[in-house]
């Protein structure tokens, strides 16, 4: 009988300080671990959000540029650049293409927009991608400069455009044998590419840095040196 009241009153005594504290430690101890979860699981959500953005934006100034550039050179009247009878061949005024051999920070190049041909590159028809200000900016026309990328949303670190030339030997179309240590026979088809790199960091974390490459086959080749007359 005297232990059940002992007993009881230690069971309405309570909790005591040390208990309360204690249990308060592994309270404010759980609380903060879920907190420290939670903030890692939005950083890292944040963090994938801006590298899925910053992808995309670089994805698609590739895909612009590589479409444009497919371009280069084109055009419409391109049966008067081949001799006939008594008719000789035009140049074509759209041939123009920089870079040529180095990679470089920017390219110019020039196409046929409207079907009727008079042989003169008007100034809507001059394009160029050049690097500025941590943008990469496209020309419309001559002296029409825009930003193709957001500085405020990516910063291009680094922008090159790197030409890839392969030649096809046209000896075989030659009626005559090219003379002994000729530079222009036989002629040859040059087959030309242009690989387009850029890299970038988001501005929101300069710690995201992505990078996107792509290769785009020119259309129209051309064709260097001549068979002998």
């Amino acid at each position: 009988m005297l232990e059940s009241v002992m007993m009881h009153k230690r069971q309405v005594r309570g909790l005591t300080i040390v208990e309360l504290l204690v249990g308060m430690a592994v309270g404010l101890f759980l609380v903060a671990s879920g907190a420290m979860l939670l903030g890692n699981h939005l950083r890292d959500q944040r963090g994938l959000l801006l590298e899925a953005r910053l992808m995309q934006d670089l994805r698609s100034a590739a895909d612009l540029i590589t479409r444009d550039l497919r371009r280069a050179g084109y055009w419409g009247d391109a049966m008067a650049g081949v001799a006939a009878s008594g008719v000789p061949a035009l140049v074509n005024p759209y041939a123009a293409l920089a870079p040529q051999s180095a990679a470089s920070d920017a390219a110019s190049f020039r196409y046929s927009r409207d079907g009727t041909e008079n042989n003169v590159v008007d100034s809507n028809e001059e394009f160029a991608y050049r690097l500025r200000n941590k943008a990469v900016e496209l020309q419309l026309g001559a002296g029409n400069w825009q930003a193709l990328t957001d500085a405020t949303l990516l910063r291009v670190t680094a922008f090159s455009i790197t030409p890839v030339v392969q030649e096809i030997a046209l000896g075989a179309l030659c009626s005559q044998p090219c003379p002994a240590g000729s530079a222009t026979c036989p002629p040859r088809q040059q087959v030309r590419s242009l690989v387009v790199s850029i890299k970038a960091r988001s501005v929101a974390d300069a710690s995201i840095n992505r990078s996107v490459q792509a290769t785009v086959r020119l259309r129209n080749d051309t064709v260097v040196g001549a068979c002998p007359v």
